[in-house]
């Protein structure tokens, strides 16, 4: 019987073609590395992303949050970016699917974890809109909680993987504080000896010194007008070095 198998090249074209995509898609990847944005409710995720972004709101922090994975590209020069997935804050099954989303089922490079110091705006549960009245000791208890939570899967996602993960925690709103950024910064950081930062800690003895990086970082995006302190010159500069450090972080610089 005559030999019905296809020509050697025909045979090779779609293991080419799935190696082609993998190049492609490894590339993209260097260029637009992912990015989980996290942290409780009300810190202002979503509107850092949006001026990381160019793409800032003037309307300030809304009153209920996303109760889904919101997902938002930054575009910068030389055909670089980040593709920023933002997790939602409230603790309900749509943020722990979330979660696992970005640190299980597919990856991301790095983390910006967002805090602010005590100062998250109060919001009512489940996603329904309007303030809450809430103290900064109760946002400060939460938002250790939050981290609690997030950082296990950091830890997790870190063992897992071939290369470093890069974790910068921001401390956001730092307008309302401007005489104290220096030492609130440093109380969100490693060695601290803060409840923060001995979490900070024992997520780097978890995950290993060389799979995870840790930065702390100062930003604000919207600016209270009451509060001071802060400039506009100042937030633009505080958001210039975070993604300047981003950068580096993922070797676009």
């Amino acid at each position: 019987m005559p030999d019905r198998r296809a020509p050697r090249g025909v045979r090779s074209l779609p293991s080419a073609l799935s190696r082609g995509r993998e190049r492609v898609t490894g590339v993209f990847g260097q260029r637009f590395p992912t990015v989980a944005v996290t942290g409780m409710t009300g810190v202002g995720k979503t509107e850092l992303v949006d001026h990381l972004c160019g793409r800032p709101s003037e309307s300030g922090t809304p009153e209920a949050g996303s109760a889904v994975l919101e997902r938002r590209v930054r575009r910068g020069a030389r055909l670089t970016g980040f593709r920023f997935r933002v997790v939602p804050g409230d603790n309900a099954a749509t943020r722990l699917g979330a979660l696992d989303d970005v640190f299980h089922d597919d990856p991301v490079d790095g983390v910006l974890h967002v805090v602010a110091n005590g100062h998250a705006t109060g919001r009512r549960p489940a996603g329904t809109s309007g303030r809450a009245d809430v103290t900064r000791e109760q946002q400060l208890a939460a938002e250790l909680e939050d981290w609690t939570v997030t950082a296990h899967r950091i830890a997790s996602m870190a063992v897992r993987r071939s290369r470093p993960t890069w974790l910068v925690v921001v401390v956001t709103k730092v307008d309302l504080y401007a005489d104290d950024i220096d030492a609130v910064v440093r109380s969100y950081s490693p060695g601290s000896g803060t409840p923060f930062g001995d979490r900070l800690d024992e997520l780097r003895a978890l995950a290993g010194g060389a799979n995870l990086s840790i930065d702390v970082l100062p930003a604000c995006s919207h600016l209270d007008s009451d509060a001071g302190g802060v400039t506009r010159k100042d937030r633009d500069r505080y958001l210039a070095a975070l993604e300047a450090r981003m950068a580096q972080l993922s070797g676009h610089v």
